[in-house]
């Protein structure tokens, strides 16, 4: 019987897959990501074993969990495309356009799709005495539900080859494709590898022909441009993960260590200054009371990314959580985006700090009731997006994003109050927290942000 088995990640917005045949006992992953117990509960669900891991290509938005698997299965074998010439640091078994992979009734076929990378291939799904006639196709970064991969990721001077090769993939290997042909991406919405990449998790050849606009063009320079316009920035941490990637991704075996400190250990630690201190409590906790110099990044799904774009992978983190029991979840989230290297956690959280008398710092938290009445009295600082920018802000307000932040603080009046704001508090706390981390004194964020700013019927400036 046929296995085929989507995992959505969400924060980092990527799927992977599992498939193979009971018949056989044998089964595949393709993109898995770094925390991998959970392809190993798959398999053992459906009484099969993982025999394969397979990459579409080098990524740069996740850490790849393809050694991490490979190494906990014992016996797997990864496959990746030597299509393109890449480089890879790691034991691997090369694969080209038209190796297949036949699994009980199911076949694999790969088909090189470059252009989001010169290596990138797809996976053709089709039955085994069928081969040639797919009823889907496990796309990677090449084709998106209403988008598709972008070609920018290795730099200006590589960008106009890569758009052209993107351009050819998807007219003479997409568009070719029955109107019935399932696609099966690695990202779904949220995903900077795409621009405006759509909701649903998969789709058809046929609605994808029919709506998305990254295959309407048959003129290569209305499709460079058409590229060029829509691009969302770069994440600072995409370059390090692709190198990550390449080398070769660590195993480790299990979560990444972390022990818990008391808070005289804890203190020793900051004050060696060698780490970096993460507070992923909620922005209203973090507001109320925190250690001196921390950054607040919420521990919700989001953390990877944030993670991984604020913070400097190589050097170690303390971490600061709302529970203790909350220690695994926070280290997944952050192993997910290559965030592996931590000191330790403070054992018993904020209230064990303060109960041995440490000092803490607050960051004031303005209502936007506060900021409307009296917003003569702030300078406003919008860290969202520049597309969320243009569709509107709140009168007066400067622009930076906060994802420019930790290379470059823009230049602000330290000796007036600053508001930061964003969607809903939770970005603009970043902000806020890094910026009162770099010594602005008189920084506060407004929870609830733009959200509540509409909601409250205030004026809007675009």
């Amino acid at each position: 019987m046929l296995i085929f088995e989507s995992l959505l990640t969400e924060g980092i917005a990527q799927l992977s897959y599992l498939v193979g045949d009971t018949s056989t006992g044998s089964a595949a992953v393709v993109d898995p990501r770094p925390d991998v117990d959970v392809y190993l509960e798959m398999a053992e669900r459906h009484g099969v074993s993982i025999t394969h891991v397979l990459e579409t290509h080098i990524h740069a938005d996740f850490m790849s969990g393809a050694r991490e698997l490979a190494h906990r299965t014992g016996t797997a074998k990864i496959y990746c495309s030597h299509e393109g010439e890449p480089s890879y640091g790691f034991e691997h078994e090369a694969i080209r356009d038209g190796t297949r992979f036949p699994f009980g009734k199911v076949a694999l076929t790969t088909r090189h799709t470059p252009g989001h990378t010169p290596e990138h291939v797809s996976f053709e799904l089709a039955e085994n005495d069928r081969p040639d006639e797919p009823w889907g196709v496990l796309t990677g970064d090449s084709l998106f539900v209403g988008s598709a991969g972008r070609p920018d990721l290795l730099g200006e001077q590589a960008t106009p080859e890569l758009t052209e090769k993107l351009f050819q993939t998807l007219k003479d290997y997409y568009l070719r494709l029955d109107d019935g042909v399932m696609i099966y991406p690695c990202h779904g919405a949220g995903s900077a590898c795409g621009a405006d990449i759509g909701e649903r998790p998969a789709s058809t050849i046929g609605h994808e022909r029919r709506g998305n606009p990254f295959l309407q063009f048959d003129d290569l320079e209305r499709f460079q441009a058409f590229i060029e316009e829509g691009a969302p920035p770069v994440p600072s941490h995409y370059p390090k993960l692709k190198k990550v990637n390449g080398q070769g991704p660590p195993v480790l075996g299990n979560l990444p260590g972390c022990p818990g400190l008391p808070p005289q250990s804890f203190q020793e630690k900051i004050d060696q200054g060698r780490y970096q201190l993460l507070d992923v409590r909620h922005m209203l906790a973090f507001g109320g009371g925190h250690i001196a110099g921390a950054v607040n990044i919420g521990d919700r799904a989001e953390l990877s990314v944030w993670a991984a774009d604020m913070l400097e992978s190589e050097v170690p983190t303390l971490l600061v959580l709302h529970d203790d029991t909350d220690r695994d979840r926070v280290l997944r989230l952050l192993l997910r985006t290559g965030v592996v290297e931590h000191a330790g956690y403070l054992a018993g959280g904020m209230t064990a700090w303060a109960n041995t008398g440490r000092a803490m710092q607050r960051l004031p938290q303005r209502t936007v009731q506060e900021l409307h009445d009296n917003r003569g009295d702030f300078e406003v600082l919008d860290v969202r997006s520049d597309g969320e920018w243009r569709r509107g802000h709140i009168p007066g307000a400067r622009h930076c994003f906060v994802g420019t932040l930790r290379d470059s603080t823009p230049e602000l009046d330290r000796d007036k109050p600053l508001v930061t704001y964003c969607a809903s508090g939770y970005r603009a706390s970043i902000a806020a927290s890094l910026l009162q981390s770099r010594g602005f004194n008189k920084v506060h964020n407004v929870p609830g942000s733009w959200q509540a700013w509409t909601s409250a019927g205030y004026p809007v400036e675009e």
